[in-house]
């Protein structure tokens, strides 16, 4: 095999040179967090080595020893970070320095505001750890060669942060990767063997791995210091920290792990702890972060709950251990019953891992239960967030649709404006005597469900409905049929039937008014054609002079306006046109002779109520010139 041995200089993507310059202009407030994101990425390769050398033992080139060190040279001065994990291949250096290969780019570089303290977050949260080493060094050399590769496929990469880097094939005994960064004129601070060890205390102390540093007085070259046993000492716990007992972990600690977990920079909304014991013994440490990431809405991606077995890393983003609709939680769970070698395909049919993926999820919806009675401001920080996506379950785990169920949100019109703050027991707590239903509506924004028409008989009556504004809100409340033995009901479908809230006597008068106006709506029926299912008198009307409602089993008006935005074939259905007889328009229609004229009011009315629940009209231009029409003739008659 030959080996690309020459050196080339290389231009960085587009979207690193926009990164790098908002990092070197200080983006950061807090510079020392540039070593804990790089012994963060040591502890990644060495636990993607010991999982790859699981099926391949000979990656460990002899030595299974796995660490980390760090050390800094006042003389030269730079601060080195080196480790013995799997290392990078020339390819793997390029693509994993020189671009940034994740989902969501584009979005990233849209969210960015300007803002030092908002933006940091963002690049967090992005997880592009490596770069914040230019925080604090104005020329960083990367050094690596992948287990399993000879000493001739070495890669060396330098780069001064600017718009390129270069790159070069080089000789190098050692596996694993090492880090030199040559500090700028003002970075003293950072040649202290003991402001390091604070640092590495303080934000790595949870790595599971020891973290070496040559003991104080005697930082040499680390050439010659290794020649000399015990001059390297361990300055972590090098520990697992959800393998000690939660008594004796901090706050702190718990929020320095979820940050190396999920290379989010911010601080998580809340985490769940939990050794179980039995069956099955595992331990899981699961956090809900506080900011959604920029693929949240892609079903497909996971980066959250890695597996343990044993201590040992075997995979990132475990989709079997958290259903798609928990997919923004993030944390470790460590099985000690599962085999060393499990794979993806066997993670599918193992019945132990069914029952920790089973037992996690109870403790997440434990967890987010215990917010929404305790903690509500974070709840509703996590609603915000997480709401549309942790909907998704009321479809996808029947098995705790109820818990879901009562841990959902929604405005209504007795809420707080559009906020998404009633919960479906707070509905059902202050149902009025006699309701036997929840009502709900659905549309596409909150000004359109909250000015809808089918409101108004609920309004008169002080009966609340529930407005539900997200797309996914259809297939919930499609699912969900009931809660607590209550109904849900649309109040844009089928013939409304409010039951007790009515009394008998406005029963009748309604059935003598629609019988009264039968030919009034065989009139506007024949006019319209196949534009209408039905015209009928209306119930729910009290000032708006008509409206669409979609029949009892036909798909409800929003969810086809949804399924043919998105391009997908919808069988048609047509709508039911209620009018209401109280109305002026509605009066002055029925007393139309002039056949032509009733023709164009009547289309007229059908087109205010399309545009009224947010659907495009058939033929614009029809409905202007009808309406010009009739302006015109109640002008002339003014």
């Amino acid at each position: 095999m030959t080996v690309d041995a020459h050196k080339e200089s290389l231009g960085f993507q587009t979207e690193v040179r926009q990164l790098l310059d908002l990092v070197i202009h200080s983006l950061y407030s807090n510079k020392e967090i540039f070593l804990r994101e790089l012994v963060s990425n040591a502890s990644d390769a060495a636990d993607k080595l010991r999982f790859e050398a699981l099926t391949d033992d000979a990656l460990y080139e002899g030595e299974g020893d796995l660490k980390i060190r760090v050390s800094c040279d006042k003389a030269a001065r730079t601060v080195t970070v080196r480790d013995n994990g799997i290392g990078m291949s020339r390819q793997e250096v390029v693509d994993n320095i020189g671009t940034i290969a994740r989902s969501g780019t584009k979005e990233f570089f849209r969210a960015l505001t300007g803002d030092q303290a908002k933006d940091s977050q963002l690049i967090g949260q992005f997880g592009v750890g490596f770069y914040s080493a230019f925080i604090v060094a104005d020329r960083v050399t990367l050094t690596t060669r992948r287990a399993g590769l000879g000493p001739e496929h070495g890669v060396r990469w330098e780069s001064d942060g600017g718009g390129d880097y270069t790159i070069e094939t080089v000789e190098r005994k050692a596996r694993g990767t090492e880090v030199v960064l040559h500090l700028r004129a003002d970075e003293d601070e950072f040649l202290d063997g003991w402001r390091l060890r604070g640092i590495l205390r303080k934000f790595s102390d949870h790595v599971a791995l020891p973290i070496l540093m040559p003991r104080e007085g005697e930082e040499k070259a680390e050439e010659k210091a290794e020649e000399k046993a015990g001059e390297w000492e361990t300055v972590n716990q090098a520990t697992a920290l959800w393998a000690r007992p939660k008594g004796e972990v901090t706050d702190d600690q718990y929020k320095e792990l979820y940050r190396h977990v999920s290379h989010d920079f911010g601080e998580p909304l809340a985490w769940t702890h939990n050794k179980v014991e039995g069956a099955q013994e595992y331990t899981s440490l699961l956090y809900v972060p506080a900011r959604a990431p920029f693929d949240i809405w892609d079903r497909r991606e996971r980066h959250g709950v890695k597996l343990y077995v044993r201590r040992v890393f075997i995979m990132d983003d475990a989709d079997q251990l958290m259903p798609p609709y928990l997919r923004f939680v993030r944390g470790v769970i460590d099985a000690q019953d599962l085999p060393l070698n499990i794979s993806r395909e066997i993670l599918q049919q193992n019945r132990q891992v069914d029952a920790i993926r089973s037992g996690s999820v109870k403790k997440v919806l434990g967890l987010l239960e215990h917010l929404a009675k305790e903690e509500t401001e974070k709840y509703a920080t996590f609603w915000k967030e997480f709401g549309r996506v942790f909907k998704e379950g009321v479809v996808d785990d029947f098995g705790n649709r109820d818990r879901i169920a009562g841990l959902l949100r929604f405005a209504s019109t007795r809420g707080d404006g559009d906020k998404p703050s009633v919960s479906l027991a707070d509905y059902v707590g202050r149902m009025k005597e006699g309701q036997e239903a929840i009502y709900y509506i659905t549309g596409d924004s909150f000004a359109a469900v909250r000015g809808s028409p089918h409101l108004e008989v609920f309004e008169q009556k002080g009966v609340e409905v529930l407005l539900m504004t997200d797309g996914i809100d259809e297939w919930v409340v499609t699912q969900l049929s009931d809660f607590e033995g209550k109904p849900l009901r649309s109040a844009a479908r089928g013939a409304l039937d409010l039951g007790k809230l009515e009394d008998e006597t406005a029963k009748q008068e309604a059935e003598q008014v629609a019988e009264a106006l039968k030919p009034l709506t065989e009139r506007v029926k024949a006019v319209l054609g196949e534009r209408v299912q039905e015209v009928r008198v209306s119930h729910r009307l009290t000032t708006s002079p008509a409206c669409l409602v979609a029949s009892e089993h036909d798909m409800g008006r929003h969810l086809e306006r949804l399924l043919k935005a998105s391009g997908q074939s919808v069988p048609t259905s047509k709508p039911i046109l209620e009018l209401n007889p109280g109305h002026a328009l509605v009066k002055r229609l029925d007393a139309e002779k002039d056949a032509d004229r009733f023709a164009d009011w009547a289309h007229i009315l059908f087109d205010q109520a399309l545009l009224s629940e947010g659907s495009q009209l058939e033929d614009p231009a029809g409905f202007v010139r009808r309406l010009n029409g009739m302006l015109l003739e109640l002008s002339a008659h003014a």
